[in-house]
Parts: structure tokens; sequence; C-alpha cells
């Protein structure tokens, strides 16, 4: 996968990845470079408004983050579910009409979620920041920033907002951004999800110190297709190294079922991601109870 960055940092070419520069009058090649150009100025904008010296003010004030790593350890049910508070996607379009974000996470709450994923995204998912506070303020579930993470500020940002982890994508970021977020992740005192598609992107973050918790997006980000022998071949070529470093591994997109769960937990996944398939339930605390039977 190529991902072309109009402000990257030295260009830097990791094998699979390659960031360029230079690019006028260029159009992106897929969806993701797409979010990934338009991150870029949607973060330029944040810092207009709130210096990254203030952003780091704020941080000290707001209370420590849960331990999302821990309570997926412990999970609530096998395997751990991380519930995600989504309104829309770029494939699926509006999932929930009548979204209500403090709603919905209060019902994956009741229903036994172990942590949350609140969308951040702003143009392509129709989230937001103040979603991430709100739900914050609702629950005591350790919840997920789920956002494309380019820059430290929005590490930052996160944890001013309440999130105990973050997600770093592997595909948009180089091996030296990797390890600088994984970094600061972890000096906040925040959990890094770092989320490969490939077993190219698993070697490439296998690399990298202080990575405790991958997760396999089954779904391919150029196309949107999703197959969920992603999770299952992945595992299969690294499964020993995994284990012997105590690796958490999620498996994520393409879960509607209970079959679907029980072939990603066979696989080695000791924890999934589900947004779509229960946040368009009418009865959303059920659907949990239904798919974890």
């Amino acid at each position: 996968m190529q991902i072309r960055r109009i402000n990257p940092n030295p260009q830097v070419n990791t094998g699979e990845v390659i960031y360029q520069s230079n690019i006028p009058n260029s159009q992106p090649q897929h969806i993701l470079e797409e979010i990934v150009w338009h991150k870029e100025t949607e973060v330029a904008k944040m810092r207009d408004r709130l210096s990254l010296l203030e952003l780091r003010q704020q941080v000290e004030t707001v209370p420590p983050p849960l331990d999302f790593l821990s309570a997926l350890r412990e999970g609530k049910t096998n395997p751990a579910l991380i519930a995600e508070v989504k309104k829309a996607s770029p494939s699926k379009g509006v999932i929930r009409a009548d979204f209500n974000p403090v709603a919905v996470a209060k019902a994956y709450e009741r229903g036994g979620a172990t942590c949350l994923s609140v969308l951040t995204d702003v143009k392509f998912f129709q989230g937001s920041f103040d979603n991430l506070s709100l739900v914050r303020q609702a629950v005591d579930l350790p919840l997920l920033c789920k956002e494309f993470i380019i820059y430290p500020y929005q590490i930052y940002y996160a944890r001013a907002k309440g999130a105990d982890a973050v997600l770093l994508i592997a595909a948009i970021l180089s091996d030296r951004d990797l390890q600088y977020f994984v970094k600061i992740t972890n000096l906040l005192g925040m959990t890094p999800l770092i989320e490969v598609h490939t077993l190219e992107e698993l070697d490439r973050v296998l690399t990298i110190d202080g990575v405790n918790l991958i997760g396999i997006n089954n779904r391919n980000l150029e196309d949107f297709s999703v197959s969920l022998e992603t999770t299952q071949e992945i595992l299969a070529a690294r499964s020993e190294e995994l284990s012997q470093r105590d690796i958490l591994v999620v498996s994520e997109s393409g879960l509607h079922t209970a079959e679907n769960l029980d072939f990603v937990r066979q696989a080695g996944a000791k924890a999934v991601l589900i947004g779509e398939s229960l946040v368009k339930q009418q009865d959303i605390e059920g659907a949990i109870t239904t798919l974890f039977s």
C-alpha cells in the first residue's frame, strides 16, 4: 500500500508503506489516502484554536487513564468485546439515523462490553471528540479513541477528552513515527492499539518496543472488502511470537454472528472490535447477549 503525505516528516521508505511529498494537483489514490490528507488540514486548524502547550496543560488536569489492556485481559466475554460508538462509515453511510452516543454507550455497558471505541473523525464517520467527552462522562469502561492519528497532537487531544487508549494505524505511519507515538502514548499512561492489515505490517510492528496490543483489521482499506481469513492467516504465521511476547490480539471488522466470533477466537484472537452489527440494532443490549450466547 502507498500512502502519500502532504506534509510528511523526512521521506521514509519502509518497504510496504512509502511516504512522499511534492504532490501538487494530485488526487487521493484511495479512501485511506483521502482521509489522511484531510486529517493534515484538520489538525492544523485544531492547533490554531488550541496550542500544544495549552493542550498539555489540559491533559495534566484530567483524571488518570483506565487500564484498557488489563480490562481486555480479564474480559467480560470470550473473546473480550470492544463495542464501537459509531454513527456512519464511508462504505455504509449512516448506520444509525437516531444516533445518540451516550445512549449507545450505556447500552453497550449494560450488555457486557469490556471496553468501548468511540469514532472521533468528523468528515468520514460523522463522529467527534465531543462524543468522546460525553461518553467518558456517562460510562465507567475504558475508552479507545478511534481516530486517524498522524501527529502527536492528536494523542494529547484524545487524552484531554478522556481516552484511555488510542488507535495507531500501521498503514499510515512510518516505523519511526510508530515508535515515537507508542512512546508518547505509554508515557501518558494510555494503551496504544496498533492496527495492521497484512503480515508485512505486523512484521514492521513487531520491531517496535512497547507494543502489547495489536488489532488485525479484516477490512481492506483500499476497496473495503472484508475477510475473516485475514485474522486467521496472520495469526497462523506469527502466533508463536505473539504468544511469547504476551501481545494480545484484537480482530476487527466483519464480525456479525456467533460463528464469526468462534472463527476468530479459534484463530487466536482474545478480543474483538464490533461496531456496525451492534449499533444498528434497536435492542443493543439484547444483541450483545445473543451474539455471545
